[in-house]
């Protein structure tokens, strides 16, 4: 598992069906600034200093919360799993599902 392509939401960025497409660094490499734009989980992750959502004591917040809640680019608990896993330095992760 590359660590630059550990998404700070829990999405590991080699399995984004949209990195290729956009030709997007990947989370870590693009410092909360996405192909799409701004990221609010990312740069609060990056402001806490933790390179994800996972090191977090309020995992998960309301702001992570909203981002796994979204009917567009929600998940079904993936992200969530791979937070917690990644905490405990695992290098294991669930494909999120994406829309296209």
């Amino acid at each position: 598992m590359e660590q630059n392509l550990v998404g700070r939401c829990g999405t590991y960025c080699a399995t984004c069906d949209w990195k290729e497409k956009m030709n997007c660094p990947g989370c870590q490499s693009c410092h909360g600034k996405p192909f799409w734009g701004e990221c609010a989980v990312a740069n609060c992750s990056i402001e806490k200093g933790h390179c994800h959502c996972g090191h977090c004591s309020k995992l998960p917040c309301d702001k992570l919360q909203a981002a796994f809640d979204n009917e567009e680019h929600g998940d079904n608990g993936e992200r969530l799993i791979n937070l917690k896993n990644w905490a405990e330095g695992k290098e294991t992760y669930l494909k999120v599902r994406t829309l296209e």
